[in-house]
């Protein structure tokens, strides 16, 4: 699975056309060609036969090597920006992680060539030419009963567009950081359309990797994306047992995954770690060991992993946001696997890679 691509030079075209959408430039790669990827975000491009202005299609495109990208909204368990359901907290995004969404999407192009029906809504344009969007003289009135859709409107249809955990294990390395870097900016401007500090309008600025306040008395100030620390832990105990917990939030009921949380204002990594254990199954921490970090755009969260040592081992949960926890040898989670009882967190997520980590295999 690959990313989708558009010419550059027609989508230069299209980005004066359609000042709505907003560039993000994710790197140039050399090579011959000297190719540069930009990730287009055409979420508030309007649909065919409207106006400049108006509501758009709800997605992304790309063009010059760019990728396609669908901003989401997550955050507060109410429909987002965007019309989708926010996961509400850190790790509730996870039991999520296998399930198509309607946000937070990559065009991609499927090696095996297959088609998938466009879910947007957007009519078919068969019977008419894709070269025709790259013509700016042809009249849209011209033996047509409706305008035809430009290029931009036209990748809503011609390409297949995927939830963003769905394309991350498909895709190599490089493909899916941009894929990542893109999504967590398209979200950014999505949600942020005016300047926290004086409220003006804002304007995509420094390649679309910041914002530009319109407000000539405020200086004009530069805004810059917000990240949103979090911890994620694999705790085991002195007989090396993991323990594994299944969230409210999940929708999976056999899902079960590592202590995970936002940082609180003014606490340090390690802290979050060892209070987000008290909290969630009563599990007191002692020596905590940093092992990596993992964008994590939904919407804009950085989940730092960590290995702790668990100090106790009684289990008590909290009962309203962890409902069920308990120690496992490895062979136990294989067992738990193996029928069915468990389920293991996304081929794209970090907690993935913990639980494989101790358990020295991948799953």
């Amino acid at each position: 699975m690959r990313l989708a691509t558009l010419p550059g030079g027609y989508v230069a075209s299209e980005l004066r056309r359609y000042p709505e959408a907003v560039a993000m430039f994710l790197g140039s790669y050399g090579g011959a060609r000297g190719a540069s990827v930009i990730a287009v975000d055409i979420t508030r491009v309007p649909e065919t036969g409207a106006s400049s202005g108006t509501s758009g299609t709800g997605h992304g495109s790309g063009g010059n090597g760019g990728s396609g990208m669908d901003p989401a909204s997550c955050g507060s368990g109410m429909p987002g920006v965007l019309g989708v359901q926010d996961s509400g907290t850190v790790d509730g995004s996870m039991g999520q992680s296998n399930l198509p969404s309607s946000g937070s999407r990559a065009a991609a192009s499927h090696t095996a060539g297959q088609h998938i029906a466009s879910p947007l809504g957007v009519s078919d344009s068969a019977g008419q030419g894709a070269d025709d969007a790259f013509d700016d003289t042809v009249d849209p009135s011209a033996g047509h009963e409706a305008p035809k859709p430009t290029l931009l409107q036209q990748a809503v249809g011609r390409f297949d567009w995927v939830d963003l955990r769905g394309f991350a294990p498909h895709a190599n390395a490089r493909e899916a950081g941009q894929a990542t870097s893109a999504i967590t900016l398209s979200i950014w401007h999505s949600r942020q359309r005016f300047c926290p500090t004086c409220g003006a309008p804002v304007q995509a600025a420094l390649a679309g990797w910041a914002q530009r306040c319109t407000n000539e008395a405020d200086g004009h100030r530069i805004l810059f994306p917000r990240v949103e620390p979090a911890v994620i832990t694999a705790i085991v105990d002195g007989q090396d047992r993991l323990l594994l917990q299944h969230n409210a939030a999940w929708k999976d009921s056999k899902l079960y995954s590592v202590s995970a949380g936002f940082v609180e204002a003014g606490e340090n990594l390690e802290h979050a770690c060892r209070r987000e254990a008290m909290e969630e199954t009563g599990i007191k921490l002692g020596e905590v060991r940093y092992l990596g970090s993992q964008p994590w755009p939904f919407p804009a969260s950085l989940m730092m992993a960590f290995k702790a040592h668990a100090i106790t081992t009684d289990v008590h949960v909290d009962g309203a946001e962890t409902m069920t926890a308990r120690w496992v040898t490895r062979d136990e989670y294989t067992a738990e696997l193996i029928s069915g009882r468990m389920v293991a967190p996304g081929k794209a997520t970090i907690a993935r890679y913990m639980i494989e980590e101790w358990l020295g295999r991948e799953l």
